[in-house]
């Protein structure tokens, strides 16, 4: 057990010098009822564009707050204590920029023991405390609200989330011990473990509200006000606190071990056990479910320094620091100066990913957008397919009613492609055949004006060639998304020996306005994330083809960590899709991509893959098994990954020696956003250098010094 009152944190209160502190601003607030409430607001002295973090100088401040607060009660001059931030932002977790100096073993040990000493301080001030969540409330800023005695959470707030595991760490301040004991391991294994290696998803206000991590949950429009009341009323005993899913003895003995076991299965399963955070806040949670909360404080000092200090997060910091910094400013783009203004755009066509484009450009420019297709009854179709979406988002609050009937009004249908001629920007989402593409910006060419830039969304065509039958071909780039649209945040700008400056830079600048993150690519056959994702679907197809049995196949993949085995995303991509993938880049680079004709023949079926509830693979469907044609070769589960690994590494120091993009930062920000690679990894370079397939193809190393991804 620590006694966190004789330890010296002066070492660690020196490296928070250069620390944009998070204030404690404290004022009395008097209740209705007479009594008085001492309320925290936290707050950086920034606007809400940077959110409040916690550092050692925000944790040093913070303590000397609580202590004089808790002398104050002491003394009866107050009834209670409440927390709450700025507007907009709780608090949005550690301040990760002062991890780099940290990542000694003995000050990672100070600053898990720092937090649990102050943040602990809110159960132990003698009067209960509240926390008033405001807005996005990110692991130290959700374990805040979970150290105090009651909580209340704004409806509106951004994110409530743990996603330490995320990043390579696990919940230190608390989170991993009083979670679970707030709302069962079930849902605490959900909140801890799955919603971080579900591309960090995070929880609305209300679904953190039925799970039973607030108490009450109140409106903006008078939330502070609200929670007062509430917290008055708590306190004079008129407002019972019912937490239906504290864990009782039964759980404890029955539920929470199981629930451990099965947990730990499917990790293994879905992502091997060379993770360690995902492993050790699995250890974590499992004791949680007896002794004291001081052991378990312990306990978390131990994992989360361990962490700090390791490998794992070496590698994750610089995958936070690629979507953090560089994805925010692209390398390769132009001066946005030299962007044109965007005030009406056209998609051609008023298909699914037609449609999806629409309702991308209406919310996030609201601008006047247009839509075209053969016949009219497509684009009502097309039309329709938006308003749909419009009135979803209405009805689950994303949008209010006047901001739906603006979208309805801005967009517009119609088979008379002469209303291009006022568009600025027009993007196709037609058939992913040149031939088709050419056709279709040949023709609006013509109806357009000099200044409108074309942008083409293929995903693996040359779009230097679609644009050889234009006029002005300077005008055309790749401006390709990945799909779902509304869901990803990669755009790939691919720049033809012929793209203006000014095309480009207009592309660069959309899709900041449409919060997209865009990387810059040359004109090469898959641009960035998709030739690498064809190396791998088109290794397993060669696995497949050589009569590997697809369990087998499935499970040499594992190691990569990516969120779906390969034949999982040949299925969701489609078959017909991945096989035309595959022969386009066979067809540029027959000696390193593989063809396979069992794509094609798959792609005939109904349904190729048979699946579980969880949306794993468990075998081929009778269909599948009578139309696939493999040979008498397989290979074994160790050399397949050996095989990804090095044919990974070789196409990216090809792509680099081809000048594809500027450095390799780059691929691997695109493969983090685009392809989901595992933040603990670093990117698939990072990945590369430490398995040992960089020097086994090329001799060398793709960052000096390596970057471990795990730790020795």
């Amino acid at each position: 057990m620590t006694d966190y009152s004789s330890i010296d944190f002066s070492d660690l209160d020196a490296i928070g010098a250069d620390e944009v502190v998070t204030h404690s601003i404290v004022k009395d607030v008097r209740l209705a009822s007479g009594r008085t409430i001492a309320l925290i607001t936290l707050h950086n002295g920034r606007d809400h564009k940077r959110p409040n973090t916690i550092g050692p100088a925000t944790l040093a401040e913070l303590d000397g707050v609580l202590e004089t607060l808790r002398k104050r009660a002491g003394a009866g001059e107050i009834d209670a204590v409440a927390i709450t931030g700025k507007p907009y932002i709780f608090a949005a977790g550690a301040d990760l920029s002062q991890i780099g100096a940290l990542r000694s073993r003995e000050n990672a040990v100070l600053i898990a023991q720092r937090g649990h000493q102050v943040l602990g301080k809110l159960s132990e001030l003698g009067v209960p405390s509240f926390a008033f969540v405001n807005g996005l409330a990110l692991g130290g800023g959700t374990e805040i609200a979970l150290n105090s005695t009651y909580r209340t959470v704004d409806s509106s707030a951004a994110a409530i989330a743990l996603p330490e595991v995320f990043l390579g760490l696990i919940p230190g301040w608390g989170g991993a011990y009083l979670l679970p004991n707030l709302i069962g391991i079930e849902n605490a294994l959900e909140v801890i473990v799955s919603n971080p290696l579900k591309q960090n998803r995070t929880l609305k206000p209300q679904q953190a509200f039925e799970l039973g991590i607030f108490d009450a949950i109140f409106s903006p429009a008078n939330y502070l006000e609200d929670s007062l009341a509430w917290a008055d009323g708590v306190l004079g005993g008129g407002v019972t606190v019912e937490r239906k899913n504290v864990p009782g003895k039964i759980e404890r003995l029955t539920k929470w071990p199981v629930a451990i076991k099965v947990a730990r299965a499917t990790l293994e399963s879905r992502i091997g056990t060379v993770p360690r955070s995902p492993y050790l806040a699995l250890e974590l949670l499992d004791k949680a479910r007896s002794g004291t909360r001081e052991e378990a404080f312990a306990r978390e000092d131990e994992a989360l320094s361990t962490l700090i200090a390791g490998d794992q997060f070496a590698a994750s910091m610089y995958a936070f620091d690629l979507v953090q910094k560089r994805a925010k400013r692209p390398v390769a783009a132009p001066d946005k100066d030299l962007a044109r203004t965007v005030t009406k755009v056209g998609v051609i066509g008023a298909g699914l990913m037609a449609s999806q484009f629409a309702l991308l450009f209406l919310r996030r420019l609201q601008v006047p957008v247009l839509i075209t297709d053969v016949d009219q009854a497509r684009v009502d179709k097309g039309l329709a397919s938006i308003h749909e979406e419009i009135e979803k988002l209405e009805g689950k609050g994303r949008i209010d009613s006047d901001t739906a009937h603006r979208l309805r009004a801005l967009v517009h249908g119609t088979t008379d492609k002469g209303e291009y001629a006022d568009c600025d920007l027009v993007i196709e989402a037609v058939f992913e055949e040149t031939a088709v593409k050419q056709q279709v910006f040949a023709e609006i060419e013509r109806i357009v004006s000099r200044d409108t830039v074309l942008a083409t969304n293929t995903s693996s065509l040359s779009v230097e060639e679609i644009g050889s039958v234009l006029e002005h071909p300077d005008r055309l780039v790749g401006f390709h998304f990945f799909n779902p649209v509304a869901v990803m945040p990669l755009v790939e700008v691919v720049r033809t020996p012929q793209a203006s400056e000014e095309a480009l830079a207009t592309a660069f600048v959309v899709a900041k306005d449409l919060r997209k993150n865009a990387i810059g690519s040359a004109d090469a056959p898959g641009f960035i994330v998709n030739r690498l994702l064809a190396k791998v679907m088109g290794e397993a197809a060669r696995a497949l083809d050589e009569g590997t049995p697809l369990a087998t196949v499935e499970r040499a993949f594992a190691p990569l960590g990516l969120p779906m085995t390969p034949f999982q995303l040949i299925d969701l991509v489609g078959w017909k899709v991945a096989a035309h993938v595959q022969d386009t880049m066979a067809s540029h680079f027959p000696d390193r991509f593989h063809a396979s004709e069992n794509l094609h023949a798959l792609a005939e079926l109904d349904q190729a893959l048979e699946k579980d509830k969880g949306g794993r693979v468990t075998g081929w469907t009778k269909q599948a098994q009578k139309a696939l044609r493999v040979g008498d070769a397989p290979v074994s589960e160790s050399d397949i990954l050996r095989r990804v690994e090095d044919e990974l590494a070789r196409e990216i120091r090809i792509m680099l020696d081809e000048g594809v993009v500027p450095e390799v930062q780059d691929i691997d920000l695109g493969l983090i956003l685009g392809a989901g690679w595992p933040f603990i990894d670093g990117g698939a370079s990072v990945y590369l250098d430490r398995v040992g397939a960089s020097e086994r193809v090329f001799g060398g190393t793709f960052h000096t010094p390596v970057i471990r991804g795990v730790d020795a």
